[in-house]
């Protein structure tokens, strides 16, 4: 056996997001601020998937609940 496991799936998937105007905003500062810092040129469609992970994997009862196997899970 490898040292390294199988690769998951690593299709995308595209999805539609509807947001308020507020959040829209929000996220339009976020993503101007990250350049800034970073001196990046990434689109809001860049970031939008590494902020809902980070966010997820921040979320312990989230984390806890899938691994105790709850519904929808």
């Amino acid at each position: 056996m490898l040292k390294l496991a199988k690769l998951p799936d690593r299709t995308p998937v595209k999805m539609t997001l509807t947001v308020t105007p507020d959040l829209a905003r929000s996220l339009a500062d976020y993503t101007a601020i990250y350049n800034r810092i970073y001196g990046d040129t990434a689109e809001q469609a860049d970031l939008l998937p590494a902020m809902l992970e980070a966010f997820l994997a921040s979320d312990r009862v989230f984390a806890r609940a899938r691994k105790d196997g709850e519904p929808g899970t």
